[in-house]
């Protein structure tokens, strides 16, 4: 039955209370829900800038019909259930995005004189929402209900007894406004034309949309009037440090110009046709849309629909979700459980769309018309890759492993048109809103669960490529390869680089994605190599005071930090981000001193989940990893906790029920994995953070035809904790999930109780996998003459020059003697890493006697204190001091330490061939190691107070 909205939803968001009072014990199992469908409210998430629509759709469709409200609008969905008019019946919606977006082509049924300005008013009593189904009687006695299929809509509207019941098309009503629009008649039962829009967050980006109505009786007028241009987002420019708030993404420097840019339109038109209901008061129409064409769109309307059963049409859209709904099958837990879960479920499902006609034409992201691969459905796009990269994605290919090939194969074929994947798109268009490179996370993750059916060689060969080439979607990657961090003063140029912390952090785990791909392609060395640089968040991370902290090109840790202040990361603080190691949290816990300083650091990361004092804020994706990182310490049962604690407070069956933007369903992607009990925390991989299923049963159909049931006797909302779990009848003792859950699949059944067992996954054996990669040089010191732009020792362009070291019989793995000692050369060529810019790390080395470390500073001299391990466990400590390279232009001397072992006559600046400054290399004094033991690695100074330490070599004397 269609979700009306009782008085108790009418007045918001209903009571942690009343929406998850623990259900009284039942001796008979429950049902399993026959109809997921049934159960979903489209008006949750329609108001507290969750930014979701009610209206009709179909799963990943290309038609969104659904009613955009004044005075509010909200972004993308169009809907505020606090508004009390309609503008329009909009064609297009995007659920929850951070900006003005879609919202195309409104169509309002009025009566009386044409006002294309005009708005209806409507009451909430008056409407009903089901998936694939919306109906309003608004307050002007028109009834409107719509329905949809993929790529078309139908509609019927039920007027009084009128010689005026218009159907407005308010053309310029884009959410973003239009830079030109059409109205054609064509016979008196059908009218096409298009509008352009885009503009998405003022980045310039446009697309058209073409449409063809027809209706089931002939309009007596029709006709146009001028109207005023909707305004669109205003282009602002902030400053790559400049901190943004939560869910209100900005533009950061310029935006590269694409092949059909967006050019605000001066004034426009919109049309309206006007019916005779003075005997026949219901007026169907249909309504097709492409991007390719009008006559695209009539053929979509034609193939999809080309009855005037409304009721059938409806009938299979609802049938639609209730199959694809229903490969995740639930059973127990109240009503209002049921109805959050399944309608979170449906938000999650609803992007990326259809963008391809029934022909299988699409327009291309080089702005040419493309056809769709052969052996793919569709081609799709809208792509909220900073967000759906996280969790969204992996639930879209284990519920939808059909459409996710497609749409990594749509991502494929964006890279082949244009040398890029799509990063934050717009329909056919590129936008470059936020940072990272989430199409490495997106592609990586649909491969890791299940959806395989792409050019998988392909995609690695641009994911490689991306990550390695200077291009657009990852500004400032220079600095990532000869840094090993992106720094707060760098300059990034184009495409909207900011919050240079926080996106350093989104590089690494783009890395961490690419090496799992590559591996389980079978490409190990690339695997090995980008899991070894997805471990420079260590380059960024303070020792001295526990957090992820922005550093300058010269090394110096940039001044003023706050961990609640949000300069130089990206809508969030420190307190967000330090955590969002995702990949190596045994790496993270072992750098804030070990699994109880982690706990602590979670705790109080935890005492918020709004963002009260900088802390995690659950409302916006930085934080949605955090409450399942106490599974990596031993510490499931607080993940249990604070999951249940996150549920009760945040999702709740009201239109209030969720917080923040939806995102293109992220967040509620976020609300499935958690009721289902588990979470993908590393991206790339099928690795699953366990921690308590909020139902007594779930049973998913997983991509290869299996089903994994997820059994939790016990469950009640006041009972998250496990007591004990079985896989398959046997103890399971682990926080992470089985291997090979997702694709053979099993039982996983959970014991669960009111209070926690805190034995239950303690041991370190039992935490889900953290991916260290090697300790490896992470900074660029050397380069070629003829390449001086290869490398960056200062993080100013200079370096030392290959041709000088040569000169002075230093080349790639010879070696250097100095005070007894034997240094070897790193042996890689000019312009790969060559050193490490000592800040903690970890390189493994063998040796006794004594030892001494060869390098030098940048805007040195620079010291700390290394610590030495012997294979027996026991540690040393050792000062280390290097002089800077240049000895401050020639006007200090080296520290008493040091040796000089290398002398040379100039420098390589990138741009210029050479400068004049003489430079040196350095042999620290040979301090004795403890007598009889044996050195199985040195940790490099984390404490260094000015500059950077860099160290080539390490190498041991015999006492």
């Amino acid at each position: 039955m269609p979700f009306r909205l009782l008085s108790v939803l009418a007045a918001g968001a209903l009571t942690v209370g009343a929406a998850y009072a623990p259900a009284q014990a039942d001796p008979v199992p429950p049902a399993p829900v026959s109809d997921p469908a049934s159960l979903v409210n489209p008006f949750i998430g329609t108001t507290h800038a969750a930014d979701d629509f009610p209206g009709a759709d179909t799963p990943f469709g290309m038609v969104q019909w659904s009613p955009d409200t004044s005075p509010h609008r909200p972004d993308g969905g169009g809907y505020e259930y606090g508004d009390s008019a309609i503008t329009g019946f909009g064609l297009t919606h995007i659920a929850g995005p951070g900006c003005r977006a879609a919202g195309d082509i409104p169509v309002l049924p009025t009566v009386g004189t044409v006002d294309t300005g005009t708005t209806v008013g409507f009451s909430h009593a008056n409407e009903s929402a089901t998936p694939g189904s919306y109906t309003v009687s608004l307050d002007n006695g028109v009834t409107t209900e719509l329905t949809a299929t993929t790529r078309s809509g139908m509609a019927r509207f039920t007027f009084p007894a009128t010689t005026r019941a218009n159907l407005l098309f308010k053309l310029t009503g884009s959410e973003n406004g239009d830079t030109a629009a059409r109205f054609d008649v064509v016979g008196d039962r059908e009218v096409r034309g298009m509008v352009t829009s885009g503009n998405f967050c003022g980045e310039g980006n446009s697309y058209s949309v073409y449409y063809d109505m027809v209706f089931d009786q002939p309009f007596r007028h029709s006709g146009t009037a001028l109207a005023a241009v909707t305004p669109t987002t205003p282009t602002t420019v902030a400053s790559p440090s400049t901190p943004e708030a939560p869910n209100k993404p900005v533009l950061h420097g310029t935006v590269p110009r694409t092949p059909h840019a967006f050019v605000p339109g001066a004034s426009g038109s919109d049309g309206y046709v006007t019916f005779d209901t003075t005997t026949r008061r219901a007026v169907q129409a249909k309504v097709g849309i492409s991007y390719v064409s009008a006559a695209g769109a009539a053929a979509n309307r034609q193939a999809e629909n080309p009855g005037w059963d409304l009721a059938k049409v409806r009938g299979a859209a609802h049938d639609a979700w209730k199959s694809l709904l229903g490969r995740v099958r639930i059973a127990g837990g109240t009503p209002a459980q049921q109805t959050v879960f399944y309608t979170a479920l449906y938000h999650a499902l609803l992007h990326p769309n259809v963008i391809s006609d029934t022909n299988r034409r699409y327009p291309g992201f080089d702005g040419r018309t493309h056809t769709v691969d052969p052996g793919h459905g569709a081609a799709y796009a809208n792509y909220s890759g900073w967000d759906v990269y996280r969790s969204q994605a992996q639930l879209e290919a284990l519920v939808a492993p059909r459409i996710a090939s497609d749409t990594a194969q749509s991502m494929v074929d964006d890279y082949r048109q244009t040398g890029l994947f799509p990063k934050w798109s717009e329909n056919n268009g590129e936008t470059h809103v936020m940072v990272g490179d989430p199409a490495d996370e997106i592609i990586a993750d649909y491969y890791a669960f299940g959806a395989r059916a792409f050019d998988t060689a392909t995609a690695l060969q641009g994911m490689i490529a991306e990550a390695t080439v200077p291009n657009d979607n990852r500004p400032g990657l220079a600095y990532l390869e000869q840094l090993g961090w992106l720094p707060s003063n760098g300059k990034y140029g184009c495409c909207n680089f900011y919050g240079a912390a926080a996106t350093t952090l989104e590089y690494d785990s783009a890395d961490f994605a690419v090496s799992a791909f590559a591996g389980a392609l079978g490409h190990t060395a690339d695997q090995q190599r980008f899991a070894d640089r997805a471990q420079d968040w260590q380059n960024l991370f303070h020792h001295g005071s526990g957090f992820i902290q922005p550093r300058d090109a010269s090394g110096t840790w940039t001044a003023g930090f706050s961990p609640a202040s949000g300069r130089n990361f990206v809508e969030g603080d420190s307190w967000q981000y330090t955590p969002m190691v995702p990949f190596n949290l045994h790496g993270l816990a072992t750098a804030l001193g070990g699994d109880a300083a982690m706990a602590t650091y979670l705790d109080t990361d935890l005492s918020s989940l709004t963002g009260a004092g900088g802390y995690t804020d659950l409302g916006n994706e930085p934080s949605l990893n955090i409450p399942w990182e106490y599974d990596y310490i031993g510490r499931p049962y607080q993940t249990q906790k604070v999951v249940r604690q996150i549920q009760d407070q945040i999702w709740t069956a009201g239109p209030a029920g969720l917080a923040g933007n939806d995102d293109l369903g992220e967040m509620s992607s976020w609300y499935v994995w958690s009721a289902l009990g588990m979470y993908p925390e590393t991206p790339g991989t099928a690795d699953l953070a366990l921690g308590s299923p909020l139902f007594p049963q779930a049973v998913i159909t997983l991509p290869s035809g299996h089903t994994l049931t997820v059994n939790g006797d016990g469950a009640a909302d006041d009972a998250p904790y496990v007591q004990s779990a079985t896989w398959n009848g046997t103890a399971w003792n682990a926080a992470h999930a089985p291997d090979g859950a997702l694709s053979g699949g099993g039982t996983l059944t959970y014991v669960l109780g009111t209070s926690p067992d805190t034995s239950w996954a303690s041991d370190a054996s039992a935490a889900p996998r953290s991916y260290p990669g090697a300790a490896t040089y992470g900074d660029v010191g050397t380069s070629g003459d003829t390449a001086a732009g290869s490398a960056n020792f200062d993080g100013a362009g200079y370096s030392y020059s290959t041709h000088a070291l040569a000169g002075a019989g230093v080349t790639p793995g010879s070696r250097i003697t100095v005070n007894g000692v034997t240094f070897t050369w790193p042996d890689v060529p000019p312009g790969a890493p060559d050193n490490y810019e000592a800040n903690g790390q970890t390189v493994r080395t063998s040796g006794s006697g004594s030892i001494s470390f060869l390098g030098a500073a940048n805007n040195g001299p620079a010291s700390g204190t290394a610590t030495v391990t012997y294979t027996d466990g026991t540690t040393q400590s050792v000062a280390v001091g290097l002089s800077d390279w240049t000895l401050s232009g020639g006007a200090g001397s080296p520290l008493a330490d040091n040796t000089v072992a290398v002398t040379l006559p100039y420098r390589n600046h990138a741009g210029t061939a050479s400068d004049s400054t003489r430079t040196y290399v350095f042999a620290t004094a040979p301090v004795a190691l403890s007598p009889g033991k044996t050195v199985s690695g040195v940790r490099l100074p984390s404490d260094v107070a000015a500059g950077g330490l860099h160290v080539f070599a390490i190498g041991f004397g015999s006492g």
